[in-house]
């Protein structure tokens, strides 16, 4: 079985941690001796390579409906707002009136 190839997105996401986590250790920990260097740049190509294969892969591409291509018993139901009560005439009174 052959190996997926990376990705574009991968290759960006993993360089940029390699060299901006680099840049960031170096920087902080302000050491200029050999080994340290060294463990840095080991513990900086460490962190963009679980970056680069934590980016996620792109599945196959699926076409989405739009709302109105979708079938009309998947649409969700239209709510209209119950009609305002008209109340009694302007001078009537609703608890004198005769049934």
């Amino acid at each position: 079985m052959a190996m997926p190839r990376p990705t574009a997105a991968q290759f960006a996401y993993g360089s940029c941690t390699v060299i901006f986590s680099t840049l960031a250790m170096l920087l902080l920990s302000r050491t200029s001796s050999g080994p340290g260097v060294a463990l840095i740049a080991v513990a900086a190509l460490a962190l963009g390579l679980l970056v680069a294969m934590t980016v996620p892969l792109p599945g196959p591409r699926t076409a989405t409906a739009t709302p109105a291509q979708r079938p009309a018993d998947d649409r969700e139901p239209v709510r209209v707002p119950a009609p305002a009560r008209v109340s009694a005439g302007a001078g009537e009174s609703t608890r004198g009136r005769a049934a």
